[in-house]
């Protein structure tokens, strides 16, 4: 019993070594890390999830030369725009305006800071153009902060006002 323990121990205490060794060599060795696995991706493995193309390999510290032409979107472009709120925060009355650039139907929704529902109008086939949208608040709501959502067609804004 007694050689066993010692020949097992002996030999985990060489393969340890081994180990340590090893790691103690290539400590001040600079380690080059691959940022893709390609085993998924070889023309041997015919699995029905295997992307049908193979990526470029991708090196760390390199820019990639490829350019991206984002062009900004045109105000004609846009259903909705120039949603101002004033003044804010609000004592006795909110202006709202804002501008659509062809004919839609327009919602204006009003909001406490939980999400819960407090005013809700909504126009059908408003013109474009400039619009404005007087509401008087007389004591109606309590102090505290609002969301007013204004959405034309599939486009929405919101801005956060204050009622003191």
């Amino acid at each position: 019993m007694r050689q066993k323990f010692t020949y097992s121990y002996s030999f985990n205490f060489i393969i340890a070594a081994a180990i340590w060794m090893n790691f103690a060599f290539t400590i001040n060795t600079p380690i080059a890390k691959a940022d893709t696995n390609y085993f998924w991706l070889s023309k041997k493995s015919k699995k029905k999830n295997s992307l049908p193309f193979s990526l470029p390999p991708i090196k760390a510290g390199t820019i990639s030369s490829v350019k991206l032409n984002i062009t900004p979107p045109r105000s004609e472009d846009k259903l909705l725009y120039g949603v101002e709120v004033s003044p804010n925060p609000v004592t006795d009355q909110i202006n709202l305006k804002y501008a659509i650039t062809r004919n839609s139907s327009v919602s204006i929704k009003m909001t406490d800071i939980l999400g819960n529902e407090v005013f809700a109008v909504t126009y059908s086939g408003v013109e474009p153009g400039p619009h404005s949208f007087p509401y008087a608040i007389n004591n109606k709501f309590n102090k505290g902060f609002y969301f007013i959502r204004v959405v034309a067609g599939t486009e929405s804004v919101i801005k956060r006002i204050s009622i003191l």
